[in-house]
């Protein structure tokens, strides 16, 4: 296992959005990785989905040779029910 990291893992801000009225998924986005979002039935199902979005998009770029934007601490002060910060670990082909 290969973790892609300039002296430290990174770690990226996810913001949840929680079930309101008649909405029954959880909305998760990567805040400081433009395009990466997901959704699942429960907190713990967009948790995993989110990661493994996450992940296929690191691993996109890397493929495209474009570099991994960087985690901004400036993302958490987003409007969400919960932020999380979700580590980038990746499998690379040598």
């Amino acid at each position: 296992m290969f973790e892609y990291s300039i002296g430290r893992m990174l770690r990226f801000h996810v913001a949840y959005t929680l079930p309101r009225g008649g909405d029954h998924m959880v909305v998760a986005e990567v805040l400081d990785f433009p395009g990466v979002f997901s959704q699942g039935f429960d907190l713990a199902d967009a948790r995993r989905m989110i990661a493994s979005a996450l992940q296929d998009m690191a691993s996109l770029y890397l493929e495209q040779g474009r570099a991994l934007p960087l985690p901004d601490p400036d993302t958490a002060d987003a409007d969400a029910d919960l932020i999380e910060l979700l580590p980038l670990s990746l499998e690379v082909g040598v």
